[in-house]
């Protein structure tokens, strides 16, 4: 007897139908044909576990499955459920003409408990625009799953669950989840604030910069200035998600598998803190079945790379094309996928070996040569692509023991909110492009001009600090964040100036 049921392969973000076919006949031995992986190749012993566990018995019989369409490859342990269904229903020990109605995934156990399983948003997403009725997977799952409208979704334990399902002896209450409601009543709830922070006001400011025009920014200062501490606090001044960016973030954070059982859709901006020894695959994504990398993690969010030049060279050498691009390709010799990447970079560094290069008061020690040795570990076309250098300073006692009330990170937001809001009407007739950072070199020109004060002020730097043309397109794309935050239709000559001052790193001070 042939018995179809249905599933899904995920390459990249997006989700592709697979038709799980189980021929039951004479003979007395098992195959899996269809380019099934390892995982899937082990499957019949976990199957066969777990249908004995719940009741059933599995058929001594020539059992053929095939995955559907038989030219792409079938990888992880997923298609465990689907699989099983079909051999009970090839068996007629299940009766149910539902089973080719439903999306069916789900890793088994021995004892037929159904474990998590990766990228349950898009295939919930393909099984709605394939037709299908409902989506059956594990409990752990089907919030995340749920999200999606006009799909009953049914989130199950274990396989006598499902069976009894098919069966039609117990059919529990569909999951549903208020998207709406859920990315309202959760959106922006973060724990930390810049209320917390003691003096540091320009780098405040720099961070607001930042933040309003989705700029790179490196924070430059010895130990203990508070780098760290103000990086973490940038998500909290950053716009709100809106729900295509949370449903964008959700759905690469699932085929990730990095959302929890109580999670259905995120309602913060990511923040992303990848240690110093990440290799290059894990920071841009990759692997024989290819995976997202932190840079994709921190979509619509916040890459922070803290220690930079501790970092190897060849890590930071791979983000110069997604910086640009603000997608990332992996390409391998069957198939090749695309992840987005549009993150903002945040970096943070000490200016020397012993850190105090340029300290107000403690000496450094480090020999000659050594700072600009330890400043190249980061290479020219990178720090071109960061938009802000900033120094950071350590904080004086009587700043730190201050009893002043300092500004919320809710009164930054709503400024940057507002320059936000004027940056979505200027670009409303571009496609993917929202805020001054994602600006091309044709668009500058025609969005940041400048008077002759301004061609004049932004000549001596370029002269002086021998900036390439991507860093004087940087200047004017800062800039005029700037005159948005201040409400400015023109660039000024002082939103010039302060523009220029966020090149620390051009200047010849650091030059060791």
């Amino acid at each position: 007897m042939l018995i179809k049921t249905y599933g899904s392969a995920v390459f990249g973000v997006n989700a592709l139908t697979i038709t799980i076919e189980v021929s039951i006949g004479g003979g007395n031995k098992y195959h899996i044909v269809g380019l099934p992986d390892n995982a899937i190749k082990e499957s019949l012993r976990r199957i066969e576990s777990a249908i004995q566990s719940a009741g059933f018995k599995m058929p001594r019989q020539k059992i053929v499955i095939n995955l559907a369409p038989a030219d792409i490859r079938k990888e992880g342990s997923a298609y465990d459920l689907p699989i099983a269904i079909a051999i009970l229903a090839a068996s007629e020990q299940i009766e149910s003409p539902e089973t080719d109605k439903h999306f069916i995934m789900g890793e088994l156990s021995l004892d037929g408990g159904l474990q998590p399983i990766k990228g349950a948003l898009p295939i919930a997403i393909q099984a709605r625009a394939a037709g299908f009725k409902g989506f059956i997977l594990p409990k752990d799952n089907s919030r995340e799953a749920a999200i999606v409208n006009e799909l009953e979704v049914y989130g199950m334990r274990n396989l006598t669950e499902v069976i009894a399902f098919f069966n039609g002896t117990e059919k529990p209450a569909p999951v549903i989840v208020n998207t709406r409601d859920e990315f309202f009543n959760n959106v922006s709830s973060y724990e930390q604030d810049f209320s917390d922070v003691k003096g540091q006001q320009n780098i405040k400011r720099a961070l607001e910069i930042s933040a309003a025009g989705g700029h790179n920014l490196i924070l430059i200062g010895p130990p203990g200035a508070g780098k760290t501490m103000l990086a973490k606090r940038l998500p909290t001044i950053l716009p709100p998600l809106n729900l295509q960016e949370a449903l964008e973030t959700t759905k690469i954070h699932s085929v990730a598998g990095k959302l929890n059982a109580a999670e259905s859709l995120m309602t913060e901006r990511p923040f992303r803190s990848p240690h110093h020894t990440i290799s290059d695959m894990a920071l841009v994504g990759g692997g024989a079945n290819p995976q997202p990398g932190e840079i994709s993690l921190a979509h619509n969010g916040v890459l922070f790379l803290d220690e930079l030049p501790e970092f190897k060279r060849s890590v930071l050498e791979v983000m110069r094309q997604p910086l640009e691009d603000r997608c990332v390709t992996i390409s391998r010799s069957r198939s090749s996928v695309e992840y987005p990447a549009s993150f903002m970079l945040i970096a943070s560094m000490n200016p020397c070996p012993c850190g105090f290069y340029n300290h107000p008061e403690k000496e450094c020690i480090c020999g000659s040569g050594v700072v600009q040795k330890y400043l190249s570990k980061i290479s020219g076309p990178l720090l071109d692509r960061i938009d802000l250098h900033v120094e950071v300073t350590p904080v004086n006692f009587n700043e730190l023991t201050s009893s002043s009330i300092t500004e919320n990170s809710a009164t930054i937001r709503e400024r940057v909110i507002k320059a936000r809001a004027l940056q979505d009407k200027r670009f409303s007739a571009s496609h993917n492009l929202y805020y001054n950072a994602q600006m091309s070199p044709n668009m500058v020109r025609n969005v940041c001009k400048i008077d002759a004060a301004g061609q004049s002020l932004i000549k001596g730097a370029m002269e002086k600090l021998g900036l390439s043309a991507r860093a004087y397109d940087r200047i004017l794309k800062v800039s005029r964040t700037i005159a948005d935050l201040a409400k400015s239709k023109e660039i000024k000559l002082e939103h010039l100036a302060e523009a220029i001052h966020y090149r620390s790193l051009d200047r010849d001070s650091w030059s060791g």
